[in-house]
């Protein structure tokens, strides 16, 4: 009964422990596709800007329809090593219009050693999506830059040399199925 009982308890602990690494891989994941996302954000924000500083077309920026290469794979990578983990996928999407990278990473660390059988020294893989969703509402037809986000009246003076606006109040970025 003695040896029933220690081995359910080592078969409870090797449990937790591929759950604490599966758990330790999403997370990676999520951090690894919202950065992703988060860089592109930044640059669909600097694309605005540099629009309006320069009297072109700034609504395309705000629309997310200008083209971006896909360079936050670089941001996904960083965040899932500080993860302890790697990207083994990074694939720019777009979700319902919205712009974004589906990523797969695999944990660094593994479950260890284990006496049950097939458990033992195990990975875990993840993978998260994440998107740029735009915030803003705008009339396209008007050389003014006024805008309407997620409720907040901005107006943008393009001869202002410091425009006092967040990418985070233009932009949303979130994690998607």
């Amino acid at each position: 009964m003695i040896a029933g009982l220690l081995f359910l308890a080592v078969a409870f602990f090797a449990v937790a422990k591929a759950a604490a690494v599966r758990n330790g891989g999403q997370s990676a994941a999520d951090a690894a596709a919202l950065a992703a996302a988060r860089d592109d954000r930044d640059r669909f924000f600097e694309g605005f800007v540099k629009s309006v500083d320069d009297g072109d077309d700034w609504q395309s920026w705000l629309d997310l329809t200008e083209s971006l290469d896909a360079q936050g794979c670089h941001a996904a990578t960083d965040f899932a090593g500080r993860n302890d983990s790697s990207v083994t996928s990074c694939s720019p999407v777009v979700q319902q219009g919205d712009p974004g990278y589906a990523i797969r990473v695999e944990t660094n660390f593994d479950t260890g050693d284990s006496i049950i059988p097939g458990t033992a020294n195990r990975t875990g893989t993840a993978e998260a999506t994440a998107v740029v969703q735009p915030m803003c509402e705008f009339d396209a037809d008007s050389d003014d830059v006024e805008l309407t986000c997620d409720g907040e009246e901005i107006e943008i003076d393009p001869d202002d040399d410091d425009i006092e606006v967040d990418p985070s109040e233009l932009f949303d970025v979130i994690l998607v199925d």
